[in-house]
């Protein structure tokens, strides 16, 4: 491909999300940024342009998506709250949580988006330019990450062009992401247990039994291999090889560092720059310093053991 962009990137600002707004109603595909990572919007409520977003990634379709509305009443026509879930909402939406509740049989969307599931994953996020783009349409949008399937996940949009070019629409870009790892899922279950399905930001609940897949894929997130540099990836390294891009934290430095001064919010925010750094880089093998497991380090944690699977 030329240095040329085949897929339009647009500014979120009035104009960006309304030519959006327009390409989703006809049933396009457009990378949309959240506070965790860009998503790969479609309507939800349309087969053919959900079909759209399994075909540009190459995602399974086992795999369901996470459904973006504006907040909790417009959730509640696609989701059955109890107030377990209800309370969840309240307290953090809008913002990096997913709520896997039951699907209401009359929510309207199209099969995929649940990939047969009686359960649906729904979130109200708090970017600006997403929320603006939720109010000028009338449906609500499925979005998973925008990147081919497995492949690292993009916090800006040039990492959307780097898997997607030519595949979809538009991107509308709104900077660099602010979270830098995607959204907390819990599921709340019918006897109104919280169960989390994928570490995030947010701690929130029971932690779930971990791994990749178990008795099926609930959420999206819980393949044993996901967010691949495609290159090996060796985890709590010390030392790096001549043949290996170091990522480093705190005092280990590292070829990129997801945080000199050892914080692991910034680590979080910066973790698939430096991964898609590692992927460009020369050196065909990847070290990662060792991130400590607290709070948002537990999804670090997480994604970099998936992308070393």
């Amino acid at each position: 491909m030329s240095g040329k962009n085949v897929t339009d990137v647009v500014a979120a600002g009035p104009q960006g999300i309304a030519k959006a707004a327009q390409i989703l109603e006809s049933g396009g595909l457009v990378a949309v940024p959240t506070e965790t990572v860009y998503g790969l919007a479609a309507r939800a409520d349309s087969a053919a342009a959900v079909a759209k977003i399994y075909a540009a990634k190459g995602r399974p379709d086992f795999n369901p998506l996470i459904v973006h509305v504006a907040g909790l009443a417009q959730a509640e026509r696609y989701g059955v709250f109890s107030p377990e879930a209800r309370a969840l909402a309240e307290a953090h939406w809008p913002g990096p949580l997913t709520l896997v509740v039951p699907r209401r049989d009359d929510a309207g969307l199209a099969d995929a988006v649940t990939a047969g599931l009686p359960t649906i994953a729904l979130r109200a996020p708090a970017h600006p330019a997403m929320r603006a783009l939720l109010a000028a349409v009338d449906f609500p949008l499925a979005a998973p990450s925008a990147n081919r399937s497995g492949f690292i996940s993009p916090t800006s949009a040039a990492h959307v062009l780097a898997s997607l070019d030519g595949r979809i629409d538009m991107v509308l870009d709104g900077g660099v992401t602010t979270s830098g790892v995607e959204s907390t899922i819990v599921a709340v279950r019918a006897d109104g247990s919280i169960e989390e399905l994928r570490p995030g930001p947010l701690q929130i609940g029971t932690r779930g039994k971990g791994g990749g897949i178990e008795a099926r894929v609930e959420a999206p997130g819980q393949l044993a291999s996901h967010y691949a540099p495609g290159k090996p990836v060796r985890l709590n390294a010390l030392d790096a090889e001549a043949d290996e891009f170091w990522i480093g934290f705190g005092a280990v430095a590292g070829d990129c560092t997801l945080s000199a001064s050892g914080d692991a919010t910034e680590a979080a925010a910066n973790l698939y720059a430096c991964l898609h750094k590692a992927a460009l880089a020369p050196q065909p093998r990847i070290a990662v310093a060792p991130v400590p497991e607290d709070g948002i380090g537990r999804a670090i944690n997480d994604r970099l053991r998936r992308a070393a699977a």
